[in-house]
């Protein structure tokens, strides 16, 4: 009698856990990626490959920041401020804005985060806010890019797009802020076996195939 009930016992566990993973398969399914580097070290033109490929939600940053100024939110007008300076847009803005994008794609496959997190603060603020979640930051790939490439690409970039943070005062103050503050977020990641390096200089399909040889 009481074999009977322990075994019944046993296959309602069970079922209920498959129950259970069944409800929630972003657990179990979901890839989040961090793709790091200078500013024009090419992560944007990375996403857009990895993102046709693996079918990650992008989240990028500038993009954000973009897209409010040029709708002139409150929050826009905040950081359109900031990005005139040269700045970079304080934590609790970006968090908050990112926190809003996460929720609003329940059901994704993956994250691929570009350009964020760019401090040691977010690196931990979004470790907590993922693990929240059920789910983590599961590669990080650094594109490793020199300087002077950085600048001679955003120059050619500046002279096409004509974008306002690629200006050349505001390019400096990005590229030192990086150099600076942003790529002490690197430790962070390597010291958790997260960390991948990818030479960022050379022919754009092979740099993707290096990026996708990590994942697969």
């Amino acid at each position: 009698m009481f074999r009977i009930i322990a075994a019944n016992a046993t296959l309602a566990i069970v079922h209920l856990i498959i129950i259970l993973r069944s409800l929630k398969p972003k657990l179990t399914d979901m890839i989040n990626l961090v793709l790091f580097g200078p500013p024009g070290a090419g992560k944007g033109t990375q996403s857009e490959k990895l993102i046709s490929k693996y079918g990650f939600v992008h989240i990028s940053t500038g993009d954000l920041f973009r897209w409010h100024t040029k709708n002139d939110t409150a929050l826009g007008q905040q950081v359109k401020q900031i990005m005139n300076s040269g700045a970079l847009v304080p934590d609790e803005i970006t968090i908050a804005m990112l926190k809003e994008e996460l929720d609003k794609n329940p059901e994704a496959k993956g994250f691929l985060f570009d350009g964020f997190p760019r401090t040691v603060p977010q690196a931990e603020a979004l470790d907590s806010f993922m693990k929240e979640n059920g789910t983590a930051i599961h590669f990080v790939v650094a594109l490793d890019v020199t300087e002077e490439e950085v600048r001679n690409r955003i120059a050619k970039r500046r002279s096409i797009e004509n974008r306002v943070d690629d200006e050349e005062e505001k390019l400096n103050k990005r590229i030192t802020e990086y150099f600076s503050k942003t790529i002490h977020v690197l430790p962070y990641y390597r010291e958790q076996g997260r960390l991948n390096t990818v030479h960022g200089i050379g022919d754009i399909n092979e740099i993707f195939n290096n990026i996708c040889a990590l994942l697969n």
